[in-house]
């Protein structure tokens, strides 16, 4: 607990030192060239940190939990490649204020940072940037964590290549061929790089499964709010958009400090969490239907007479909560990176990027919830904006099915199944296609002189849509995106899981223990496939039924033993989502990985991929290792 405080008392301080300016650090930098270079041969850069006896500041790796760890990055354009950071010996003892071993430098400390110059560069002098991210800390107090840009001179001169200064421990690269990320590795790309990286994740997650079921729930909600003029709607959607930043970010890191790097996929998976949730979506479909308006509490109602518009700010905090809770369905491998190094007491990285990411994360859903708020104050919107929320109603409905079988999975109720779940879609996508030909009529609705056509087109989508889930039921293999949706079939006796109707034991044995899956592996000498899925997790569920189902990849997985481990339920599952994260560092749905038969990693794959060929050749390199 007096970690946790510290932790949080160090984001706060960082917070305000960025917001009001930066703090007058007791520590100096310099830093220059070792010597003078020629093109294409290895040269150090040189950091000092000057500061007075009584003041420390932490060395670049194995740092315990809590402190930051220096950070040195030279960038520049005449750097071909970056090595491995040098530092003195840093003194290793136990730090009563972290309540964990530090490794430290007392006084000062000098950093070599190798870089790999150009080969075809002209003689002269060129300028290099040095970016240092430090924390300073004395018996009784801690800074909160600054980067430093320092710009140097290197000078290039002329002559043919040293053999004696060519050689380098070079950096490990931020993407390997899969598309597995090095946190180490794009950390110490720099801060700006960084930032980078986590807006691209945050807005490559947004191309996952997991995030539709919040967009009809954020268009209705924001209708609601553009019909009862609550708050202005520009205002509306930045609460909205901080809203989910914040939730996401803290409750994030909370969630790892407190219950580790799968806090957030328990929370996603937790029944109580999915009933929830559930229970949430039907509350708002029956509003949008008309049998109720959707109020405060009498108690926050009669607040908000006194301070008015606190009502609005409330309810949409509360939506952006609710986002975040379904959101975390989709851990994805650079989230999970980020929950494994909070985990573990990091707290400066994975907060800027949980920022990051899901400022990106959320940026679309600003739109989204502006735009309906605008369309509700439109002249003559009543009729048609009802239809709109009605048909959002059903859409509603249908998401809650799924957070109720995610339950019904979980504590093994066998009663919302796969079928019965999309029995349910089929109904109320037909009664989504009958009511808007008029044929229901709701307490809101006026009656229909005419259907127009663009209702009529909407209406046959949904009819037919209808049918096709229908079919579904009667042996007819289901899309593999709207299969996602679905919960999986699972079989009683064996745990298997049937993908798109067939099951993929029928074809293949898979282990779902991986001791037993490794001495079939040593007894035949294949390599062992891991797949680390879940229950409830919507992104394995279409790697499943788009990318298993391929002949390719099932051509593959015959040469392979098969083991899948579930991480959110059934036998084990905290041992496998604990294993995950001891030897593979993440906690992401799905993660696949291949060993050899003597239990050594050949490689990792960082889950859903939309490319079959980056997935084949994840395979062939583990058959061919």
């Amino acid at each position: 607990m007096n970690r946790f405080i510290k932790t949080i008392i160090l984001i706060g301080l960082f917070t305000i030192s960025h917001l009001w300016g930066q703090f007058e650090s007791p520590v100096t930098l310099s830093a220059k060239a070792e010597s003078s270079v020629r093109a294409g041969e290895v040269v150090n850069i040189i950091v000092k940190a000057e500061m007075d006896a009584e003041w420390k500041i932490y060395a670049l790796r194995d740092q315990g939990e809590g402190p930051i760890a220096t950070r040195v990055v030279v960038t520049g354009e005449i750097i071909e490649a970056s090595g491995l950071v040098w530092e003195d010996e840093p003194v290793e003892k136990y730090d009563d204020g972290f309540l964990t071993t530090t490794r430290t430098h007392q006084g000062g400390a000098i950093f070599k940072a190798p870089i790999l110059v150009k080969s075809d560069l002209s003689p002269g002098k060129y300028n290099l940037s040095v970016n240092v991210l430090f924390q300073v800390c004395n018996a009784s107090l801690c800074y909160p964590p600054k980067e430093e840009v320092l710009t140097i001179t290197v000078t290039v001169e002329g002559g043919t290549v040293r053999d004696d200064r060519t050689e380098m421990v070079l950096v490990t690269e931020v993407f390997d061929d899969f598309g597995n990320i090095n946190l180490d590795a794009a950390i110490d790309e720099g801060f700006f790089s960084f930032v980078i990286l986590a807006f691209s994740m945050g807005l490559l997650a947004l191309l996952t499964p997991c995030v539709f079921p919040m967009i009809p729930i954020t268009v209705s909600f924001f209708t609601h709010q553009g019909e009862t003029g609550e708050g202005k709607p520009i205002t509306n959607a930045i609460i909205y958009t901080l809203g989910i930043i914040a939730t996401f970010s803290i409750l994030g890191i909370i969630l790892a400090l407190t219950l580790g790097a799968s806090g957030a996929n328990q929370l996603a998976a937790n029944p109580w969490v999915n009933i929830f949730i559930a229970a949430l979506f039907i509350y708002f479909a029956l509003s949008l239907f008309g049998m109720y308006e959707i109020e405060l509490p009498s108690a926050l109602r009669q607040y908000s007479l006194k301070q008015e518009g606190r009502g609005g700010v409330i309810g949409t905090l509360f939506m952006a909560v609710t986002f975040t809770l379904t959101s975390f369905t989709c851990t994805v491998q650079f989230v999970g990176l980020l929950l494994v190094a909070a985990s573990q007491g990091q707290w400066f990285w994975p907060m800027i990027g949980m920022v990051v990411f899901s400022a990106a994360f959320a940026l679309p859903f600003f739109f989204l919830a502006l735009f309906p708020q605008y369309l509700a104050k439109m002249p003559k919107s009543g009729s048609w904006l009802n239809s709109v929320k009605v048909v959002m109603g059903f859409l509603e409905l249908a998401a809650a099915f799924k957070f109720i079988s995610n339950t019904d999975l979980v504590w093994g109720w066998g009663f919302f199944s796969h079928n019965t779940v999309l029995a349910v879609w089929a109904v109320l996508m037909l009664l989504t296609g009958i009511y808007l030909l008029g044929k229901i009529q709701l307490p809101h609705d006026s009656p229909l002189a005419s259907i127009s056509v663009p209702r009529l087109m909407l209406s046959t989508a949904f009819l037919t849509f209808g049918l096709y889930l229908t079919s579904g039921l009667f042996g007819q293999k289901i899309h593999g995106l709207i299969y996602s949706y679905l919960p999986p079939i699972v079989e009683s006796e064996s745990g298997a899981v049937r993908t798109n109707g067939a099951s993929m034991a029928e074809e293949f044995n898979w282990y779902r223990n991986l001791d037993e899956g490794l001495a079939e592996a040593r007894a035949t000498g294949k390599s062992v496939f891991i797949d680390f899925t879940g229950y409830t997790c919507t992104n394995c569920r279409w790697m499943e039924a788009n990318t298993f189902t391929k002949t390719e990849v099932k051509h593959r997985f015959g040469e392979m033993i098969l083991v899948q481990l579930y991480t959110d339920g059934g036998p084990n599952h905290r041992e496998n989502q604990q294993y995950e994260i001891d030897r593979f560092g993440t906690a992401a749905l799905p993660f696949y990985v291949i060993l050899s038969p003597n239990d050594d990693v050949i490689t990792t794959f960082p889950g859903m991929t939309r490319s079959l060929d980056d997935f084949l050749d994840f395979l062939d390199k583990g058959l061919a290792g």
